[in-house]
């Protein structure tokens, strides 16, 4: 079970369509999306309907702070920054996530807003996970803002209690402009007096009753959310209007990409590996993710490196202990830290850039990414050595991944290819661990899909319809050859990827589009693949008619509507009374239709003429 969300593939729960099983989990699930989607209108109409602070735009001051930063922005950081001093001077309260791997300039983001609140005379607080990234950010604030009279105070347990009470007493007075802590900044006894922006630092590692404290404040004051995790973009879709999504994906100029080697497990490959580091005043990470072993491969390591100080970190250890040694490797008290993936989410030590990932076969795609983010903060070399037990003994998957990570050096690549593979834990992360039980049970494209038509549903002032959660449109049969044939598009990846295109049109325009970039990079359309586009054209018309499904063969048809579709009724009962001999109602949802459709091209207009007649006007 991973940490965060559901579980690896092999252990997903596999039901039989149409069982039992499958329609309990799809209905529970069903139920559940339509409570977060009331709940996310609920957050989105509060912030709608409240009046936030509109701050004042950048002057001179922002100015001279913004030319203090020592890097040159990038272009996607610039974008950002721009689209967030933007959400602060609407006068509505912001919902921003910010996402970017790590090291691509997120923190700047959120001192440019931090400067423009306090400018305003608004507080800032900065909520982090851990004690010590709190001490971490408390640094970076600290160092950005030296020329600036701002007072920037940190609440952790590295403060005294008789510092503690201090800071409390000039946050409510208003003294303190900047606070930086962990989840001790939602408690009761925490009192602002002008509390105006909430910068959250990777949000899905806090609990429940911390996301709960933070869902209280959401409609009343801007907060910024900053993220390495990939949130991939169809479920920013599916929440779309509720939270604002910014992603920077390009690299710093001066980052040089992490070199990765993948090897069998070779004693001399980890000597060299790890004496190139520390030769150069470096520290190296070593990965071993069995805390049962960890002892023996310290003594092992000990052997092959006896130049090294070696120290242990794993999330066995008390909390203390862990920050203990953090602290010390953050420090440079020692030079090599063995360690299980506890590090994944740990904060920046500029001088570790070599990590050793023992049994790397046994890791995601997305941890080894992770994992490999850990170094490369400086523009030093970074190394990334991927050790596994034999290349014979590797899954096809596993090797498949090893593969990837090894060829994804290009930075920012890493980041395009682990938004696939986080799906479900971006999921996760974004709405929580409840619903990921849910999208563990029906899926991740599903569960996305059900929450986007019930939050549609929900603002049409409808009740999203729990009967039919798998109705994606209006089924159509008219007895052609309907498909992108092998021998046009002979890859079947690209095959698929373009079914799920045309499924996913929504206008005649962009069915129009897509034929052409088809004719463009495979030539004319064959028949099939035209018979395709018009099936799509007519289901564009059908679907909003409440009409659940066409059949057409050469001399009668069907068309099954819902219980109460879209169309006009009049028009209906006219043809039936004017035409019986080719049309005829049965059941009260099931129009009959016969006459002669020999001819395959004149079926698809028979059809095309049927639905604009039955078609509402619109006025």
């Amino acid at each position: 079970m991973s940490r965060e969300t559901g579980a690896s593939p092999e252990h997903a729960p596999l039901h039989k369509l149409g069982g039992e099983q499958w329609e309990r989990a799809r209905r529970k699930a069903t139920r559940r999306i339509h409570d977060v989607a009331v709940e996310l209108l609920d957050i989105y109409a509060r912030r709608a309907a409240r009046k936030g602070h509109a701050y004042c735009g950048p002057g001179d001051e922002y100015a001279a702070f913004a030319a203090d930063f020592p890097f040159e922005e990038t272009p996607d950081q610039e974008e950002t920054i721009n689209v967030v001093l933007a959400d602060m001077q609407s006068g509505m309260p912001m919902d921003r996530l910010v996402c970017g791997d790590v090291g691509f300039g997120k923190t700047e983001v959120a001192m440019r807003a931090a400067f423009l609140a306090v400018q305003d005379g608004q507080q800032v607080a900065v909520l982090v996970p851990t004690t010590l990234l709190a001490q971490q950010h408390y640094q970076n604030f600290c160092d950005r803002f030296s020329d600036w009279p701002v007072r920037i105070e940190v609440l952790s347990r590295f403060r005294s209690g008789k510092q503690q009470e201090e800071i409390l007493a000039a946050l409510q007075a208003g003294a303190v402009d900047i606070v930086v802590g962990t989840h001790k900044l939602l408690q009761p006894a925490v009192k602002f007096k002008r509390l105006g922006l909430l910068i959250i630092d990777e949000e899905h590692r806090f609990g429940v009753r911390q996301k709960e404290a933070v869902k209280r404040l959401r409609a009343a004051i801007d907060i910024l959310n900053l993220t390495a995790t990939p949130i991939p973009r169809t479920l920013n879709m599916s929440l779309s209007g509720m939270r604002d999504l910014s992603i920077i994906s390009t690299p710093p100029p001066n980052r040089l990409a992490v070199k990765t080697f993948v090897s069998e497990w070779d004693r001399e490959t980890i000597r060299e590996a790890c004496l190139r580091e520390i030769k150069r005043g470096g520290q190296v990470y070593f990965l071993h993710n069995d805390v049962a072993s960890i002892e023996r491969m310290a003594t092992e390591l000990g052997e092959i490196v006896p130049e090294a100080h070696i120290e242990i970190a794993h999330g066995q250890m008390r909390e203390r202990d862990l920050e203990k040694v953090m602290l010390d490797f953050y420090h440079r008290r020692f030079n090599l830290l063995l360690c299980s993936t506890i590090v994944e989410s740990g904060i920046d030590v500029p001088t570790a850039n070599t990590i050793i990932m023992n049994r790397a076969d046994k890791l995601g795609l997305a941890q080894l990414h992770q994992l490999r983010g850990r170094v490369g903060r400086s523009h030093h070399r970074a190394y990334a050595y991927l050790l596994i037990p034999s290349r014979r003994s590797l899954s096809a998957d596993a090797e498949k991944r090893l593969a990837a990570i090894e060829s994804m050096e290009e930075l920012g690549a890493g980041f395009t290819l682990a938004t696939h593979d986080l799906e479900i834990r971006g999921a996760g992360e974004l709405l929580g661990e409840d619903q990921s039980g849910q999208i563990h049970e029906i899926g991740f494209s599903l569960y996305t899909d059900l929450l986007e038509r019930a939050v549609r549903a929900l603002k049409e002032g409808r009740t999203p319809d729990l009967d039919r959660p798998l109705h994606q449109g209006t089924e159509i049969d008219l007895s052609v050859p309907a498909l992108i044939t092998d021998d046009y598009v002979h890859d079947v990846h690209t095959r698929l990827v373009l079914y799920k295109r045309v499924a996913g049109m929504e206008t005649d325009e962009q069915l129009r589009d897509l034929q052409i970039e088809m004719i463009d990079r495979f030539g004319l359309l064959p028949e099939p693949v035209k018979n395709l586009f018009r099936i799509a054209v007519l289901t564009l018309l059908a679907t909003p008619m409440g009409i659940r499904k066409i059949e057409i063969g050469s001399e009668e048809g069907r068309i099954l509507f819902d219980n109460e579709p879209a169309i006009d009724t009049d028009r209906l009962i006219d043809l039936i009374q004017s035409q019986p001999q080719h049309y005829r109602l049965e059941g009260g949802t099931r129009l009959r239709l016969y006459g002669d459709f020999h001819d395959e091209a004149d079926r698809f207009d028979k059809v095309a003429e049927l639905l604009k007649t039955l078609a509402r006007k619109t006025h």
